[in-house]
């Protein structure tokens, strides 16, 4: 099974969000970058992904779910009213996928931006890398222990 790191702003969708309704598969819709529609692509159900809040007062990895459906057309792709809306996408050629995910765990502590950065063995994590902005992204076996071996400490 691979390990994902995926990004998120808590006002949007938060480990919370998850932790709320642990039973239920929420899909992860609305992203608009193609390398990581890419990497959507490529998760399959099983899939271990970290929950990463940005864009927010405390930022880190929060916690961890898993996909419990791989990758399908996004249906906001289609909806006019959505604001993920692609007028380009059809349901013969769509443009954008989506995947379902469910709720593993709620860290303990918020593992932060800095931290990350300062931990021997991150350096080529994607997250930590200067210029890197992915929504979301691979994260290596290596690179999984040493991230949760970081909420022990």
């Amino acid at each position: 099974m691979a390990k994902w790191l995926v990004k998120t702003e808590p006002s949007e969708c938060s480990i919370n969000d998850f932790a709320k309704k642990p039973d239920t598969c929420i899909p992860w819709d609305g992203v608009r970058n193609y390398q990581a529609r890419n990497f959507l692509r490529q998760m399959a159900e099983g899939d271990q992904v970290l929950i990463y809040h940005s864009s927010c007062k405390n930022i880190g990895i929060a916690g961890v779910v898993r996909v419990t459906r791989s990758a399908y057309a996004d249906p906001t792709q289609f909806d006019a009213e959505s604001p993920y809306y692609d007028p380009k996408s059809t349901q013969e050629q769509p443009r954008w996928q989506a995947v379902n995910m469910q709720f593993e765990e709620k860290l303990p502590q918020l593992i932060s931006l800095d931290r990350l950065k300062n931990t021997e063995g991150l350096e080529e994590l994607p997250l930590v890398r200067k210029g890197n902005r992915l929504s979301v992204m691979p994260v290596s076996e290596g690179e999984w222990q040493i991230i949760r071996s970081l909420q022990c400490d």
